[in-house]
């Protein structure tokens, strides 16, 4: 009597245990662990997010306040009124907040310009070029943006007075400089390293010269970087305050965030809390539209940074 030989369907495998009850139970264990894990991290993110924006939100509740509702404790204004921003928009406070808006405007724009470009010198030269010192000046210009800046405002404002650069652009340009230099410097330092070193070589075999290479081969790729880096250039020297108060003393270079502390009341009985608060909103509104628009690439570009570099 012949066996005959079972024959297992093409495709089909011999069939796999079921799990025990020890191993379903550890499934479920898992999948709870992890919807419990991703459970906390939204609670926790909510929470630093409240904390985060409830300064906003009370600076933007104040903002429409009437003077009669700072003083009754409340959040949210009792009737809200757009009063503040009359009064720093067309009112008494006009001169004093548009001009410093606009002296903010011009000077962070000037100082962000000449640091990305010096610092897009700087960060090529330590990239690609070897040299005894080059991790010194790194350090360097990473001590320098670790300096207090209060320290320097004294021997700053002594100078300045010599020279003619106090309560002018320049007097204020100059100092921001040694604010967004050190950071665009290390920025945009990790971004030239991982460019390949063979592109520019190719392109100068082509016939281009170093300034060639650089400015048409080198430049465009590093464009990620150059706009990360102005862009937090832009936020550091814009929302700069000692130098600003310290270095000026009229709205002709006065940049808004000095600005803010001149601020005064119908009368001296008035607080001028709910214009500051108006004022606030106000410049805050170009930094909010900035990484609005700008944040895929700003998170690009930092991530970019810092996995590679």
């Amino acid at each position: 009597m012949s066996v005959e030989a079972t024959r297992v369907p093409a495709g089909q495998g011999a069939r796999e245990p079921d799990p025990t009850a020890e191993e379903l139970e550890g499934q479920k264990t898992a999948r709870r662990a992890k919807r419990n894990t991703a459970i906390g991290w939204w609670v926790l993110t909510v929470i630093v997010a409240v904390w985060c924006l409830f300064p906003v939100a009370s600076i933007l509740a104040t903002s429409f306040k009437t003077p009669g509702d700072l003083s009754n404790g409340q959040f949210l204004p009792t009737t809200p009124s757009t009063v503040n921003y009359e009064e720093i928009l067309v009112g008494d406070s006009r001169q004093l907040f548009l001009t410093a808006l606009w002296n903010s405007i011009g000077i962070s724009v000037i100082a962000t310009a000449i640091a990305v470009v010096l610092a897009t010198l700087c960060a090529y030269a330590i990239a690609r070029l070897d040299f005894p010192g080059k991790r010194v000046v790194l350090t360097v210009s990473l001590m320098v943006s670790m300096f207090p800046v209060i320290s320097l405002v004294t021997p700053l404002f002594n100078m300045w007075r010599t020279l003619g650069l106090y309560d002018t652009w320049p007097g204020l340009i100059i100092p921001y400089l040694s604010l967004t230099l050190p950071i665009s410097i290390w920025t945009l330092t990790a971004f030239f390293q991982q460019i390949p070193w063979e592109l520019e070589q190719a392109a100068q075999v082509d016939g281009a010269t170093p300034l060639q290479a650089f400015r048409k081969a080198i430049v465009p790729l590093a464009l990620p970087g150059v706009f990360t880096t102005a862009i937090i250039a832009f936020f550091i020297a814009w929302n700069d305050f000692v130098y600003g108060i310290s270095l000026t003393s009229t709205e002709a270079a006065r940049p808004v965030p000095a600005a803010l502390a001149f601020f005064t009341g119908a009368s001296q009985f008035e607080s001028p809390t709910g214009a500051i608060s108006a004022a606030a909103i106000i410049v805050t509104i170009p930094v909010v539209l900035l990484v609005m628009l700008f944040q895929k690439q700003i998170v690009a570009g930092l991530t970019s940074g810092a996995v590679k570099g």
